[in-house]
């Protein structure tokens, strides 16, 4: 028997449920305390931790009247709860864009973490994989839950012997507090808890402080006021600002990859030099990280640091003006090409634009590369076709912003280029839209994974250099990445900093970024500066204005 009836007429526990469930309770309470928060410190010793609050609840399960124990069963659930899904959703966001989960600015980001799963992963595989996330959170939980109430029921004799165990794990545990740092022991015992969520709770209290300076720097707006001077040094060339995926400065100076990408630079820098254009290189620090690429287009254009999306809808919300804004107030037409947008895009009326290109008005006619809807010279074509050419000539230089999204993930197939004349409708591209391993096969192989990201940066800069020194005219370029890719990419604490290109054949006019710290050609110098984002919107206001 495990069960017998008391005086009240409740049934208590004994034997061997008594022992089970004590070893679910300590087990899931160890690992909601102990659990790290970054996937690269998971390692056995890691839970070689003693919280000092396991032994406390559990002593409060067993004496406390049994209103008051079931109370403390709820609140101990909800900080398991608490304590799981955070360091869950702090090793998710730590792999993705290398920092940890903000509960007060992150919760907008779910259905952008999905669009990236299942883009890397496809819909099947993603519904798996959040469907296993939740199932096994909601099943911890719940034995957490069953364990607690349990506890509260102990008959007699396993009462007693929990209480004793119980007490001389807490005395344990408060020893070695007390002195396990003079015995050598270091942070064996400890509080855990209230730390970790105080830490949180922190760090919810300084978003909100910095959000109402955001929304005080929207109010105040400095933003360069136009005038006869505004971007005098170019009027009458179209400006031509290009945010190429994931191009991060881990592309150029990691081992891995700069054997393939310092070569294409180079290259593309003598295409460029025999067509005529000079070019200057530089770095620029990016709001943001593995993905969010909207944060930084809107930290450039806007002038201020756009790191969250509160941030982000709150600036779509503000009258300052964009750069697109002040481009198109003296005189020049503005342009998206935004390949990657298939939806509905509100944040469209901030900017400005007087043409958008979205995915839809692009003309292609081809297979996707998976979530890449279309190959970026594909891209630059329609460009050229839609907006500079007579399809969108009235007489203005043109002022456009595109994103080039083959170098997105899940980085295949890679597509290649060919002959311009060759591209069409695009329909050219099926066999290579249809080449390659699935996502699936490809994600399997860390290794490979990282050789088919660089392959598609390569193809974008092979690409876009020749596109430039074919159609670029008299036009002035801007070439940025739009934030370095995922820890897996770059490994861990990797600089947030990406490239900067100014390409024209305005020699003075690009000589001029030196003053920056951007060094000549299409290579950055190692030891140039990261100035942030934002303040490369006033740097070039001025280099476009100045006499």
């Amino acid at each position: 028997m495990t069960q017998y009836g008391s005086q009240d007429g409740r049934r208590h526990v004994c034997g061997w449920k008594a022992v089970l469930s004590v070893l679910v309770f300590a087990v899931i309470g160890l690992a909601a305390c102990t659990m790290p928060d970054d996937p690269g410190a998971f390692h056995a010793s890691a839970f070689l931790h003693l919280p000092v609050e396991v032994p406390l609840v559990a002593l409060a399960l067993l004496l406390l009247p049994r209103r008051m124990a079931v109370a403390v069963a709820l609140l101990a659930t909800a900080i398991a709860f608490c304590l799981l899904f955070l360091k869950l959703a702090d090793i998710g966001v730590i792999s993705a864009f290398q920092r940890r989960f903000n509960p007060y600015l992150d919760m907008k980001m779910l259905l952008d973490g999905w669009n990236l799963l299942s883009g890397a992963v496809g819909t099947l595989g993603a519904v798996a994989v959040i469907g296993l996330a939740v199932g096994a959170l909601a099943g911890l939980i719940g034995a957490f839950w069953w364990a607690c109430i349990r506890m509260t029921r102990f008959g007699r004799q396993a009462r007693r012997a929990a209480v004793a165990g119980s007490a001389i794990i807490l005395a344990l545990g408060l020893g070695l507090l007390a002195t396990g740092s003079q015995a050598g022991l270091g942070d064996i015992a400890g509080l855990r808890v209230a730390p970790y969520l105080g830490e949180r709770l922190s760090l919810v209290i300084r978003s909100v402080a910095e959000i109402r300076a955001f929304e005080g720097e929207l109010a105040a707006d400095t933003a360069h006021v136009g005038g006869d001077d505004l971007f005098a040094r170019i009027r009458g060339r179209d400006v031509i600002l290009v945010f190429v995926e994931s191009y991060g400065r881990n592309a150029i100076e990691d081992p891995r990859y700069g054997g393939l990408i310092k070569p294409r630079l180079n290259s593309v820098e003598r295409q460029l030099q025999a067509a005529g254009f000079s070019a200057a290189s530089g770095w620029t620090r990016s709001p943001t990280v593995g993905g969010l690429s909207w944060l930084a287009h809107g930290t450039l254009l806007s002038g201020l640091w756009v790191d969250s999306q509160a941030r982000y809808d709150l600036l779509m919300d503000s009258d300052r003006a964009s750069l697109n804004r002040l481009f198109r107030e003296a005189g020049w037409r503005t342009a998206a090409v935004m390949p990657a947008i298939t939806m509905d895009w509100p944040e469209a009326a901030y900017f400005g634009y007087d043409q958008i290109l979205a995915a839809k008005d692009l003309g292609y006619l081809g297979k996707p590369f998976n979530w890449v809807t279309m190959p970026d010279q594909y891209t630059l074509l329609a460009f050229e076709r839609l907006a500079r050419g007579p399809a969108g000539n009235d007489g203005k230089p043109v002022m456009a912003e595109i994103a080039l999204i083959s170098s997105h993930a899940p980085w295949t197939p890679v597509p290649k280029l060919i002959d311009w004349g060759a591209v069409g409708d695009g329909t050219v591209f099926n066999d290579q839209a249809e080449s390659g391993d699935s996502p699936q096969v490809v994600w399997a192989d860390h290794d490979r994974v990282r050789r088919q990201y660089v392959e598609t940066i390569d193809y974008t800069l092979e690409t876009l250099g020749d596109y430039i020194a074919r159609f670029g005219r008299d036009a002035v370029f801007v070439v940025l990445g739009d934030h370095q890719p995922a820890a897996l990419v770059t490994g861990p604490d990797a600089s947030r900093a990406v490239p900067i290109h100014i390409v024209s054949r305005d020699a003075a006019l690009v000589e001029g970024f030196r003053s920056d710290g951007f060094a000549m050609g299409m290579t950055p110098d190692p030891q140039a500066p990261e100035p942030s984002m934002d303040s490369m919107r006033a740097r070039l206001i001025s280099h476009f204005s100045a006499p």
